[in-house]
């Protein structure tokens, strides 16, 4: 077994956004110093908007500053809905994070999905798996992606991305992108990075606010249940950070340690 997952807790959103932005920019820099680009994976529900207090907050100094025209972004999960619907993560970034970049920012490179085909999730987690061979994989076949950093939340029945409990999917061990068309959550026709991609990353971030997280936080730490996030934690284990308030892990026995990088 290897080392644990970290658990980081803090009194507010606030305090967690600040070491989040910390923790964010030493995984680009490492991004950087491997193969001169930043390549992350981000989820939607209320990641991006807390994503957004992290990353527009000014930098402190140089050590402290947020590269974008390094960043290439992905979606680790996508709706198959136009990219200007309210249920597309793409939009949801866009309007908390993207739109606020100061004037002038040099912009970071952002994969979408390709719109012609939304009628066919098959086609459509097809072409978007080309695009990560095209990023990863330009020059010699790999098994797998190797993200420097992808950035999830945490659904309160335990899912990540649009791997759900208990789903067929979890099982997917030779696409980089599967269709899913019975999400249990609307809506229903969607792609989503599989396991084996998630859990290859070199690191992953989660991020779980609110009392309404708590139990099923209990469930992951300390049950596991086969449920997606706790797969993750436990195929990641050291390579994994949580980063959550305390109201999410009130009651949660699974040791909490201080942020330091």
């Amino acid at each position: 077994m290897g080392k644990q997952v970290n658990l980081y807790s803090f009194p507010s959103v606030d305090t967690l956004a600040t070491a989040l932005r910390s923790y964010i920019i030493s995984c680009q820099e490492a991004g950087l110093e491997r193969h001169g680009v930043f390549k992350v994976g981000v989820s939607g529900g209320s990641l991006p908007k807390t994503l957004a207090q992290a990353l527009l907050a000014p930098a402190k100094d140089e050590s402290d500053e947020v590269k974008w025209e390094s960043w290439e972004i992905f979606f680790a999960d996508e709706r198959a809905v136009p990219l200007n619907h309210e249920d597309s993560n793409y939009a949801l970034l866009k309007k908390e994070l993207l739109d606020k970049l100061p004037k002038g920012t040099p912009q970071p490179t952002v994969h979408t999905i390709d719109e012609s085909v939304l009628d066919d999730t098959q086609e459509l987690a097809d072409r978007y798996e080309q695009t990560l061979v095209r990023s990863f994989a330009s020059r010699d076949s790999v098994k797998l992606p190797i993200f420097d950093l992808l950035l999830l939340g945490c659904g309160p029945d335990g899912h990540t991305c649009s791997l759900f409990p208990g789903h067929e999917l979890l099982r997917e061990t030779e696409a980089w992108v599967s269709p899913i068309e019975d999400s249990p959550k609307p809506p229903p026709r969607r792609i989503t990075l599989t396991l084996p991609v998630v859990t290859h990353a070199v690191r992953v971030a989660f991020v779980a606010t609110g009392s309404g997280k708590k139990e099923i936080m209990k469930d992951i730490f300390e049950e596991g249940k086969g449920l997606p996030c706790a797969l993750v934690n436990e195929a990641t284990g050291e390579r994994c950070s949580w980063f959550v308030d305390n109201a999410a892990v009130e009651g949660v026995s699974y040791p909490k340690r201080p942020f330091s990088l």
